[in-house]
């Protein structure tokens, strides 16, 4: 289709900048082992290589390479849109203008994941890491309803846990979800249930050269650490103003109901 390479261009560089280079770098190094182009035990996250040949690229190609195969190439969809849709709402929404703030946060919860997969001996960090971005939105949009499989609906603060009992009954895993899950709560709770719930002091903090690289590009926002006042519930389902997460649901069918959700009582 002509222009049709254009479109996708642009729709790329519409990308707010954390989630475009963690989604292209998914699937550019997905498809560069997919392909042969990199071999794949260069990529995984080991921890032979890593601590002893001082492979210290793994953390990050364990983070952005996943395995491509007739078995896997499903799931892989899956997890990317969960990338895209809740990495995009959140950089977009209650992390609007502070790309810093939105740093710390993936910082945060890779490291967690890296320090997860040494010890579990997990080579692959893509589904521990995007669910806990799917659960820290979660957690943000708790009343927001998502739609799941075969029209079912629910609370956005039982998702993750829905996916968690998907895979374990499906594919008699879930451990990669739950580790996830954890977390995604670990940081929710150090971030803003701690200070907002328990009048503790903020536990996490933004350093200040991710301030000088990647400067909050609006004023009147409020401290790191803080509970936000966007988990209100309000009009237009959701950050940034767009409908609510969903489930698988957008796989199912109904192509325009990916990802829409709503409030209660709507």
């Amino acid at each position: 289709m002509p222009g049709g390479g254009n479109e996708i261009q642009d729709w790329f560089k519409s990308l707010p900048l954390f989630t475009r280079y963690w989604f292209g770098g998914t699937v550019a190094f997905s498809l560069l082992g997919r392909f042969g182009l990199l071999s794949p035990s260069w990529l995984l996250l080991l921890w032979e290589p890593f601590f002893h040949k001082f492979h210290i690229w793994r953390p990050i190609t364990g983070l952005l390479y996943y395995p491509l195969t007739p078995q896997t190439g499903f799931h892989f969809l899956i997890m990317l849109y969960f990338l895209y849709n809740y990495s995009l709402r959140l950089e977009t929404g209650i992390f609007a203008g502070r790309p810093a703030d939105y740093l710390t946060m993936l910082t945060f919860n890779w490291v967690l994941c890296v320090v997860g997969g040494l010890f579990m001996g997990i080579p692959m960090l893509l589904d521990p890491m995007v669910l806990s971005v799917l659960y820290v939105w979660c957690q943000l949009n708790r009343e927001v309803i998502v739609n799941f499989w075969f029209g079912t609906q629910f609370k956005a603060m039982y998702l993750p846990w829905v996916l968690f009992a998907f895979n374990m009954v499906i594919k008699g895993g879930g451990i990669l979800e739950l580790i996830g899950i954890l977390i995604g709560h670990m940081y929710f709770f150090l971030m803003f249930k701690y200070p907002q719930d328990f009048g503790g002091p903020s536990l996490l903090s933004t350093p200040s050269i991710f301030y000088s690289w990647f400067p909050n590009n609006r004023g009147g926002v409020s401290g790191f650490g803080q509970a936000p006042a966007s988990t209100a519930p309000r009009g237009g389902g959701g950050d940034g103003g767009a409908g609510g997460g969903g489930g698988f649901g957008g796989f199912g069918g109904g192509g325009h109901n990916w990802g829409r959700g709503q409030r209660l009582n709507d």
